[in-house]
């Protein structure tokens, strides 16, 4: 159900200084700085050598401050969470927006934020 991880959220007070200090003190590259719906600004960078970002997020972003996991069937994935004891779906079906994969929110057994993102499959 999962591929891989794909980011991790993490909360930061401010994002333009948050993004100085991963680019330029840790030497992360900036991989995207949209809005991602209005309001919600949406910066990740990577660490040289990984592919797995890190999502610079500010505490009340309604963004959610997860882990992002790949999935090949986001459908399929959510199906199988619905039942599942503990598990907290944020998302009552899967979010389908334009220019970015099928995905949807949602809280492990422990609590933990997590995102599934549909990845295209290999040719």
């Amino acid at each position: 159900m999962t591929t891989r991880v794909l980011s991790v959220a993490v909360p930061v007070a401010d994002q333009d200084a948050a993004l100085r200090f991963y680019t330029e003190v840790l030497g992360c590259t900036l991989r995207t700085d949209v809005e991602a719906m209005p309001g919600a600004r949406y910066v990740e960078v990577v660490p040289p050598g990984s592919d797995v970002g890190i999502v610079l997020l500010p505490p009340d972003s309604p963004l959610p401050m997860a882990v992002r996991l790949g999935t090949p069937d986001a459908d399929g994935a959510h199906a199988r969470l619905r039942g599942t004891p503990g598990v907290v779906l944020h998302n009552d079906e899967v979010l389908r927006w334009e220019g970015v994969p099928p995905m949807f929110h949602f809280q492990d057994p422990d609590g933990n934020g997590l995102v599934l993102l549909e990845e295209p499959s290999e040719p």
